[in-house]
């Protein structure tokens, strides 16, 4: 099991819907709006790297995200 957290930031406003839609993603365990640098923090779970790569591919296409940074944890 591969443990993930991803940083996030989105335009002005839609921290709440993104954090939505990513909890709605298959290995997206937590995601929570966060004030600071970033907008919104997500905990994904996944058996592999390839599992790892297909959920942040998705997730980075949701409308109003800007930029990630993604943390594996070791």
């Amino acid at each position: 099991m591969v443990v993930i957290y991803v940083l996030v930031v989105t335009e002005v406003g839609k921290e709440n819907e993104i954090a939505g839609s990513l909890s709605k993603i298959k290995g997206v365990t937590e995601a929570k709006t966060v004030y600071g640098e970033f907008d919104v923090v997500a905990r994904i779970e996944a058996q592999n790297l390839k599992e790892v790569d297909e959920i942040i591919t998705s997730l980075r296409k949701i409308p109003g995200i800007i930029r990630t940074v993604t943390l594996i944890s070791a």
